[in-house]
């Protein structure tokens, strides 16, 4: 159990070497393995093998905490390298962003990156509302304040034409 955090571990530093390179892909898939070696540890998660996951060693409280914040920390840097890599996937970086904050509700970086997806997945409102988390907690953030200010501006543009339709129909 204890090599299998520290492999963890390891998956993890040479994924964030690999994005310090702009090696993207390779950071991926560093992150994945990562979480690979986690995923039958994970106590909340079902497991196919025996005498891992629930019914297998219990972790102590430490190794419980190392396995949560390496978890976070892969899925929180896959967001990051799937929004460098060309196409954006960005109902992946949703997902991942997401998985980070029902851990860390307060996490800036998942915040804006879940407002980034959801912008562009054009779903202004949950953009407007992960950014505007995000900018209370970096408000210097010159990035979280360009997405949040194109999210107001396709929201109001959305709200002008939804007015003109309306008024279109109903006279």
């Amino acid at each position: 159990m204890e090599k299998r955090l520290q492999e963890a571990q390891l998956y993890k530093e040479e994924g964030n070497q690999r994005y310090r390179e702009g090696k993207y892909r390779d950071a991926v898939s560093r992150y994945h393995r990562a979480l690979l070696q986690l995923r039958g540890l994970d106590p909340s998660l079902p497991s196919p093998i025996p005498n891992l996951g629930p019914q297998g060693p219990a972790l102590t409280p430490e190794q419980e905490n190392i396995l949560h914040t390496t978890q976070t920390d892969c899925y929180n840097n896959l967001a990051a390298c799937l929004l460098q890599m060309e196409p954006v996937n960005y109902e992946r970086v949703r997902e991942y962003s997401q998985k980070v904050l029902e851990r860390q509700p307060d996490n800036a970086k998942a915040l804006y990156r879940a407002g980034v997806a959801f912008f562009h997945l054009q779903d202004y409102d949950q953009a407007r509302h992960y950014l505007l988390a995000a900018v209370n907690r970096q408000p210097k953030d010159a990035n979280v304040r360009r997405y949040l200010q194109l999210t107001q501006s396709e929201l109001s543009s959305y709200h002008r034409k939804e007015k003109q339709l309306y008024l279109g129909m109903f006279g």
